[in-house]
């Protein structure tokens, strides 16, 4: 309650008029005037009228201390024990506070936001967002509910926005202990059939000096899905693994390191990493029976890749055309049969037969080494014309035991559209050729294809009548594919518009070198930032729903809906980040969302020691909320003014002095009637004295 004025007159005119009224008090007490105190009170009580003295009274709301608590529930949080103490603790804490009604509590829960490929936990941003809008004196104290694994912690000496003790609840159990393992160091690519390095290491955080005792780790490597070897780790070292790159395209190796009995969380003991295997140079060996008008279809083709190194051997001198002619007047190049296909027959990647047929060019038993070469891992490719249907076939052979068809003599000439056939739709040899959607194919005719008996694997292209035209099977550990038809060339002539020959070509022949993206029967996952591919590759009947395994462990089925023939994917977008399986019937494959190295998977046990230094600067409490098998909070114990002292068994709140100002009563004390009543009774009194 205070006294302001409100003068209906300059304070200057007042003064003046205050003088004046001085000067005549000081004149009547002089000469001894009777009513001289009565003149000087009226003249004092005119002038405060002029004055305009106001009573003002403030009606003030005291304001309620803001406590941010900010609760934890990043990835580090989510097993079951910890998930199970914050949620009794928040309960708990909430219950305390609602018993102070002059606390006011915001809980701000703190998650992964989805967005970002780096997931941290960012408790102090999440702090400053939540007392943005609330002046400094009014915080009374700040309460982390987490495990104590921050990622923006600030420097110890900047200001975190208020005066009053940082508060730290931590969940986990004491001397936690935790393994996992990471890729340190690794080529993104690597020459196929070349030995590459990287290096990986094997952490037990919590155990003092990295081990766990003194025994080594046991660490198993797979390579797309396959167990290539096992490793003895040493916690803490870093250790180099050498490795051959299989294929090329994306292999991808999985790490996975023994779990110790009781760790925090199995989630970080697999690390994955993805290598682009890159083929240096593909050496495929060309043999054309004679020459002919598709022989330029394939040379030019093969010739056309830089990738490619090109051995190719016309016959164009076979034995029954001996005359006689001494070799050294012969331009020839004589066939050298034994280093290709006995000392370097290895060397290959893909071995070619276009119209060739047996004519003692070759020995008998190279043909069975031909045959070895594809059950070792080779591939074999025969591009059949007339001959093949002969009684010099080269499936009179040893090499019929790898081949997917047997000739049955026949040559049948008509003109016809080469068309997909059910499977052939399906297959990503041939699916989606620019032309096969219509009917007829929108592409040129061809004229001659070679009959054969029911044929193995899968006939992906048909001729007239149904008849096979192009056969892809796998045989022993390599693969065959037989194209029976030698009017490939036509296309390549542009003929009735031409057809896809440099797809289907190349296709093929990917395929026969087994590159992954031409898997007839293959499952694939990736990336794209947070959200997860996979694609289902089948020639068979739909595969049903994938399956997918979280880091966290946990297990969710999901539907896979078709996306073109022979296609099945699934697009799904994760809130969790880390490593993924993904598995589709006996096929499986892993795969990682957000950043390898993500602060939030570098560490997982609980740690009091990142809040105890904001704690110790504003006389804070730091303390684990596990009690044996419950939860035990610290006291809440609310003071005013400024927090001096530590309480190592209570939550120090500074309570706030604040207040709001919801209105003013004003009360002007000689206005009205109350100022004429004083008036007048000054006047009557002094009229009174004086007549007496």
């Amino acid at each position: 309650m205070t006294i302001e004025f409100a003068p209906f007159f300059s304070w200057p005119i007042i003064a003046v008029l205050g003088v004046f009224a001085l000067i005549l008090a000081g004149l009547a007490f002089w000469r001894g005037v009777r009513g001289a105190t009565l003149r000087t009170l009226a003249l004092a009580a005119l002038l405060l009228a002029l004055a305009n003295p106001t009573l003002m009274q403030e009606d003030r709301e005291q304001l309620s201390t803001i406590v941010p608590v900010i609760v934890d529930r990043s990835q580090s949080q989510d097993t079951a024990q910890r998930k199970q103490q914050t949620d009794v603790a928040l309960a708990s804490l909430n219950d305390r506070f609602s018993r102070y009604p002059r606390i006011e509590t915001r809980v701000v829960e703190v998650a992964d936001d989805g967005e970002s490929d780096t997931p941290s936990t960012k408790l102090f941003t999440a702090l400053r967002s939540a007392i943005s809008d609330v002046p400094s004196a009014r915080i009374g104290g700040a309460v982390f509910l987490t495990d104590g694994q921050i990622h923006d912690l600030p420097n110890i000496n900047q200001n975190l926005g208020f005066n009053a003790p940082v508060h730290g609840l931590i969940t986990g159990q004491p001397n936690e202990f935790d393994r996992r393992i990471e890729v340190v160091r690794a080529p993104r690519f690597g020459i196929v059939g070349e030995e590459q390095e990287l290096t990986l290491r094997v952490f037990d955080d919590g155990r003092q000096g990295g081990t766990a005792g003194s025994g080594n780790a046991q660490v198993t490597v797979r390579m797309n899905g396959q167990q290539i070897s096992t490793l003895q780790v040493r916690p803490g070292v870093e250790t180099p693994f050498s490795f051959t790159v299989p294929r090329g395209g994306n292999n991808v190796m999985e790490f996975s390191v023994a779990e110790l009995p009781g760790e925090v969380t199995t989630a970080n003991n697999r690390a994955v990493h993805v290598i682009d295997g890159i083929r240096q140079n593909l050496r495929v060996l060309l043999v054309s029976g004679e020459p002919h008008a598709g022989e330029r279809a394939w040379r030019n083709l093969l010739k056309s890749d830089a990738s490619v190194d090109l051995v190719h051997f016309t016959i164009l001198r076979p034995p029954e055309k001996q005359d006689g002619t001494p070799i050294n007047e012969l331009s020839l190049i004589a066939f050298p049969t034994r280093e290709l296909f006995v000392e370097k027959i290895k060397d290959f990647d893909l071995i070619i037969f276009d119209r060739y047929k047996h004519r003692g060019v070759l020995p008998i038993l190279y043909y069975d080494y031909i045959a070895q070469y594809v059950n070792n891992g080779g591939a074999l490719l025969i591009a059949a014309g007339p001959e093949h249907a002969g009684e010099d076939s080269i499936a009179s052979t040893p090499l019929e035991q790898v081949l997917p068809a047997a000739p049955t003599g026949q040559v049948h000439n008509a003109a016809f559209f080469p068309h997909l056939s059910e499977a052939g739709q399906k297959h990503p040899v041939t699916r989606g050729l620019d032309g096969s959607n219509a009917t007829p194919p929108a592409w040129g005719r061809w004229f001659r294809t070679i009959d054969v008996d029911t044929p193995q694997g899968q006939t992906v292209m048909e001729g007239d009548g149904n008849r096979p035209l192009l056969v892809l099977n796998r045989q022993g550990q390599g693969r065959v594919a037989m194209l029976l038809s030698d009017q490939g060339w036509l296309w390549a002539r542009g003929y009735e518009g031409g057809g896809p020959h440099v797809s289907l070509y190349r296709r093929i022949a990917h395929w026969l070198m087994k590159e992954p993206e031409l898997e007839e029967e293959a499952l694939t996952a990736r990336a794209v930032g947070r959200t997860l591919e996979a694609t289902r590759q089948t020639i068979g009947d739909d595969p049903g729903p994938a399956t997918i395994r979280y880091p966290s462990g946990r297990t969710e089925t999901v539907p896979m809906t078709a996306a073109g023939p022979g296609q099945y994917r699934l697009e799904r977008r994760m809130e969790e980040t880390g490593l993924f399986e993904v598995s589709s019937g006996q096929f499986s494959t892993l795969v990682h969302v957000g950043a390898v190295d993500a602060p939030e998977f570098k560490a997982m046990i609980s740690t009091l020691n990142t809040l105890k230094p904001f704690a110790d600067k504003t006389r804070g409490l730091v303390t684990r909320v596990a009690s044996g098998d419950g939860i035990s909070l610290p006291d809440i114990l609310p003071v005013r003014g400024e927090v001096r002292v530590n309480d190592p068994d209570r939550m120090v709140i500074r309570l706030t002095d604040e207040s709001v100002l919801r209105g003013i009563n004003t009360l002007p004390l000689f206005a009205g009637f109350a100022g004429l009543s004083a008036l007048l009774f000054a006047v009557a009194a002094m009229w009174w004295r004086e007549g007496r």
